[in-house]
């Protein structure tokens, strides 16, 4: 009986492990992005994300990362200026698990069908969501957004990572590939 009830939280945390990225992009469909070489952050929007320093920190270097990896520079007078910000909501999920078994003839209801009991699990986690903008500098125009949904972490050792690979499967979509 015991086994019942430890294959589901099992399971459960399996599951909550394996978050994945939901990435998702738009931009503007007359734009050459080609000309885009330099690229700085733009201060006043990311003084304005409600988050802690330390993530906007994570973020941004991350950032500055992968657009280093695409051949960008970061300039004192940018093609590009890059925005962020964030949204997070709180889920709860409940799952309800049968341990029925039994033995019996025919269908339905059977007299002599014995049950396991029911079990019901609720956890809690924050879905965060991260918005990344690519403004024209000249034209101050929003030219490519990037979006990105995922289950947070709080483990202080994994944020690093996990913010990276965030980031990085947000901006794999940038350039945008025109169909």
């Amino acid at each position: 009986m015991k086994t019942f009830k430890l294959v589901p939280v099992f399971l459960l945390l399996i599951l909550a492990s394996c978050s994945t990225v939901s990435v998702y992009s738009d931009y503007d469909k007359n734009v050459d992005f080609a000309p885009y070489k330099t690229y700085a952050f733009f201060k006043p929007g990311i003084d304005k994300v409600e988050i802690s320093d330390l993530d906007k920190r994570r973020i941004l270097r991350a950032i500055d990362e992968q657009m280093q990896a695409k051949g960008l520079t970061k300039s004192d007078n940018p093609d590009l200026l890059i925005n962020i910000f964030t949204k997070a909501r709180e889920q709860v999920n409940v799952n309800q698990f049968s341990a029925g078994w039994g033995y019996g003839w025919g269908w339905g209801w059977n007299p002599y069908m014995m049950y396991g009991g029911n079990q019901t699990t609720v956890s809690t986690s924050t879905e965060g969501t991260l918005f990344i903008d690519f403004i024209d500098a000249k034209k101050k125009e929003m030219i490519w957004q990037g979006e990105g949904v995922r289950t947070l972490t709080k483990n202080v050792d994994k944020k690093d990572a996990k913010v990276a690979e965030f980031v990085a499967k947000i901006l794999a979509q940038y350039p945008p590939v025109k169909k």
